[in-house]
C-alpha cells in the first residue's frame, strides 16, 4: 500500500489563478484607461466648438456710433447643433453689463487651469442650469469705446446629454473589449501554466511507466528549472540501483553459505552415525542431525521469505501458463516425494494464462507442496488440481496428513506460527507465509480448510486472470 503523499496546492492552478487574476486587472486597467480617455476627447471636442462659436461671436461684435453692436453668425449657434441634438444657450455682456441671450445664464470665471492668448481670455466651466448640466465657455475681447478699453464677454453654453450618451456607447464599447481581452487573457493564462506544468507531467508518467528493474537515469531533456529535480531524482535511482544490486548479491551470497556449511556437517554427523555404536551416542547424532535439518530449513525459507519480499516490492509481470508451472513443480518436488513412498497426482490441470511473477509463483507452490510432503504418511499420495473458476485459475493440493487442528487457521500464515500437531515436525512457519504473500501480490489470496473426506489439508491458491 502506498503513502500518502502531502499536497500543498496544485501549481497549474496557482499559476492559473495568478495569471487570470493578472489579466483582471489589465482588463479593469484598460477598461478605466479607455473610458477616461473617450470622456476627455469628448470634453475636449465640445470645448473645441463651444470655443469656435464663442469666437465666432466675438469676431462679429463692433463698435457702431459709440456703442458695441453685435451681429451674431447664423454658424455660430448652428455648429452646436449639427452636432448633436443637445440645446444651446449664449450671453453676451459688455463691461460686465448684459446685452443679449439668457440673462441669468452663468459665466464661467477665469481660474487657475484656465487658457490664454495675446487677444481673449478663455474660461470653462460645467454647471447646472434649468435642471440639465451644461459646459459653458467665456471668452472676453476688448474694444475700445469712445477711446475707453470695454470688456466683451461672450458666454456660450451647451447641455451634455449628448455626450452622455456618446460616452455610455463608449463605455459600453469599452467594457466589451475589456471583458473581451480578459477572455483571452484567461485562456492565454490557462494554456501557459498547462504548458509550464507539462514536463512534470511527462516526467512522472515516464517514471510511473517503467518497470520494476528499470532503473535507467532520465535522459529526456527538461527545463532549465527541473533540472536540480531530474538531477536529484537520478542520484536516488542511482543509490536505489546500488542498494538493490547489494540486496540481491547478500541473498545469494547468504543461501550459498548458509545452506552448503549445513549440508556439509549432516553428511560428516550421518557419516559417524554410521560408525557409531552406542546407543546414547546415537540418539545425540540423531537429535544433531534433526537440528541441522531444522537450521537448514529454516535459513532455507528465511531467504526464500527475504528473496519473495524484495521480488514483490519490485514485482516483475509476464504472462505464462499456471498448469505447465505447476508440472514443473511437480516435476522438480518428486524425488522428496519418493523418499517418503508418496505420489504426486494430477487429477485436473486446466490450463490458463496468468500474468505475474513466475519464480514468486513456483516458490508459493514448491512451499505448499512440501508442507503436503512433509505431514503426509508414507505411502500416501497428494492430489492437485489446477482449474479456472471465477474469473481466474485455483491450484488445489491436498494432502492425507492430520489436517489443521483448531479454528483460527489464518493465524497459520502468519510467520513462524505452527499448528499444535507440528511439534514433531521439521519446520520453520514460513511456508504458508510465503505463500500467502505472493498470492496477495497478484491480487489472488491463500485458503486454508481440512478436506471433507478421508481427512488431510487442502490448500488453494487463487490468482485472476
Amino acid at each position: 500500500m502506498s503513502t500518502p503523499v502531502n499536497s500543498s496546492g496544485s501549481i497549474k492552478r496557482r499559476l492559473s489563478l495568478q495569471l487570470v487574476g493578472s489579466a483582471a486587472i489589465l482588463a479593469t486597467i484598460l477598461f478605466v484607461l479607455v473610458l477616461n480617455f473617450a470622456r476627455q476627447v469628448s470634453e475636449q471636442s465640445q470645448d473645441n466648438i463651444l470655443i469656435a462659436s464663442a469666437t465666432s461671436i466675438l469676431d462679429s461684435t463692433s463698435i457702431r456710433s459709440g456703442e458695441v453692436s453685435v451681429d451674431i453668425p447664423y454658424a455660430a449657434l448652428s455648429m452646436l447643433g449639427n452636432v448633436s441634438e443637445d440645446r444651446v444657450f449664449y450671453r453676451i455682456s459688455a463691461a460686465g453689463v448684459f446685452l443679449t441671450g439668457y440673462s441669468d445664464l452663468p459665466e464661467a470665471k477665469q481660474q487657475g487651469t484656465e487658457q490664454q492668448n495675446a487677444e481673449r481670455d478663455r474660461s470653462f466651466i460645467t454647471t447646472q442650469y434649468k435642471g440639465e448640466s451644461i459646459r459653458i465657455v467665456s471668452a472676453t475681447r476688448q474694444l475700445s469705446v469712445l477711446g475707453q478699453p470695454v470688456d466683451i464677454t461672450v458666454s456660450v453654453a451647451q447641455t451634455q446629454n449628448g455626450q452622455s450618451e456618446t460616452l455610455a456607447q463608449i463605455s459600453r464599447t469599452a467594457l466589451i473589449l475589456g471583458l473581451g481581452f480578459f477572455a483571452i487573457s484567461a485562456a492565454l493564462a490557462i494554456f501557459a501554466a498547462r504548458s509550464s506544468v507539462r514536463p512534470l507531467h511527462r516526467l512522472a508518467v515516464s517514471v510511473s511507466r517503467r518497470g520494476p528493474k528499470d532503473l535507467r537515469p532520465v535522459q529526456s531533456p527538461v527545463p532549465a528549472e527541473m533540472i536540480p529535480l531530474v538531477a536529484s531524482l537520478n542520484s536516488f535511482i542511482a543509490r536505489l540501483k546500488t542498494s538493490l544490486t547489494r540486496s540481491e548479491d547478500f541473498i545469494a551470497e547468504a543461501a550459498h553459505r548458509v545452506r552448503t556449511p549445513l549440508a556439509t556437517v549432516r553428511v560428516q554427523a550421518e557419516v559417524v552415525l554410521r560408525r557409531v555404536e552406542t546407543q546414547q551416542n546415537r540418539k545425540a547424532l540423531k537429535e544433531m542431525i534433526r537440528t541441522i535439518d531444522e537450521s537448514s530449513r529454516a535459513a532455507g525459507q528465511l531467504l526464500d521469505h527475504a528473496m519473495v519480499t524484495f521480488r514483490t516490492d519490485h514485482l516483475e509481470r509476464k504472462s505464462f501458463d499456471l498448469a505447465d508451472l505447476v508440472l514443473d513443480s511437480v516435476e522438480r518436488m518428486q524425488p522428496v516425494a519418493g523418499m517418503r513412498d508418496i505420489e504426486i497426482v494430477m487429477e485436473a490441470c486446466d490450463p490458463g494464462q496468468i500474468l505475474g511473477d513466475p519464480i514468486l509463483i513456483q516458490s508459493a507452490v514448491q512451499n505448499i507442496l512440501d508442507n503436503a510432503i512433509k505431514y503426509s504418511p508414507p505411502d500416501q499420495s497428494i492430489a492437485i488440481n489446477v482449474q479456472r473458476q471465477n474469473g481466474g485459475i485455483s491450484v488445489q493440493i491436498s494432502d492425507r496428513g492430520p489436517g489443521f487442528t483448531g479454528n483460527d487457521n489464518a493465524r497459520l500464515t502468519e510467520r513462524f506460527i505452527r499448528g499444535d500437531n507440528a511439534a514433531d515436525t521439521v519446520g520453520s512457519g514460513l511456508g504458508l507465509t510465503i505463500a500467502k504473500e505472493v498470492a496477495q501480490a497478484h491480487g489472488g489470496n491463500l485458503s486454508l480448510n481440512n478436506r471433507s473426506k478421508g481427512g488431510g489439508a487442502c490448500v488453494s491458491l487463487y490468482f485472476p486472470f
